[in-house]
């Protein structure tokens, strides 16, 4: 019934967004129509001509106007105010509503006892969540603990030498808005780089990073990651910044 509903109001949101377009057009006469068209020409001669300058000063004038319209049309703050009001709908449906998930368990002792002797231990970490500041793995010999974190604005030096890597996969996550990264791994090691960048450049070991620095996913490997037993997968992704990982 519920999914229901929304799907009713879903359809509502969408068919009276269709008609204010159409009364948009209609009260601003043809010069949205002509604002949309010319800034979608734009985009499209700009991709065709993407190599040369020309192409680019078009596509990004194209964007940005597009961007302008689209921001100063009704219909786009209609659309915001009822996305604003489902989920407010959403969230006051789950308050009343909420999901009750029970445990079923049976009569066995056995089962009853590991439950309740079953403890959890908490691990150090080498990284803290930090929104400003550099962050690097200590100068001496520490114990390895897989990398999970997020970072805001700031660099990141993570040196392996320093440490002894578990069997199997040694895991770094790591995930900043602005700043760069550099992996020291010792030779013998094999990796997996897997790296999102908006604006930045990959360089992995001694290879040259590609020439494109916008917008960019590189995903690779040393060829024996697979058979090793000792490896470590490197996942980052950066707003803006570059991504270094050398041999020491």
């Amino acid at each position: 019934m519920l999914n229901k509903m929304k799907t009713d109001y879903m359809g509502w949101i969408l068919l009276i967004g269709v008609v204010l377009i159409f009364l948009e057009i209609a009260f601003t006469g043809g010069g949205l129509l002509f604002s949309l068209a010319f800034s979608i020409g734009c985009i499209y001669v700009g991709r065709k001509f993407t190599k040369r300058t020309i192409g680019k000063v078009l596509f990004f004038i194209g964007l940005i106007s597009l961007i302008i319209n689209v921001l100063n049309m009704f219909v786009f703050k209609f659309f915001l105010m009822a996305i604003l009001i489902y989920l407010l709908f959403l969230y006051y449906q789950s308050k009343k509503n909420p999901d009750w998930v029970s445990p079923i368990l049976t009569n066995d002792d056995s089962d009853e006892e590991k439950i309740n002797k079953e403890r959890l231990l908490k691990t150090d970490y080498l990284f803290k969540n930090k929104f400003f500041g550099h962050q690097q793995t200590a100068e001496h010999v520490y114990e390895w603990n897989s990398v999970n974190v997020q970072g805001g604005i700031g660099d990141t030096v993570i040196d392996l030498s320093k440490t002894i890597l578990p069997k199997g996969d040694a895991v770094i996550s790591i995930r900043n808005i602005i700043g760069n990264i550099t992996v020291l791994v010792p030779y013998g090691i094999e990796i997996r780089v897997h790296h999102s960048i908006i604006a930045g450049r990959a360089r992995i070991f001694e290879n040259k990073p590609e020439s494109r620095v916008f917008n960019q996913i590189y995903s690779y490997q040393t060829e024996g990651f697979n058979e090793t037993d000792h490896k470590v997968h490197i996942i980052t992704s950066i707003l803006v910044g570059d991504l270094e990982v050398k041999r020491i």
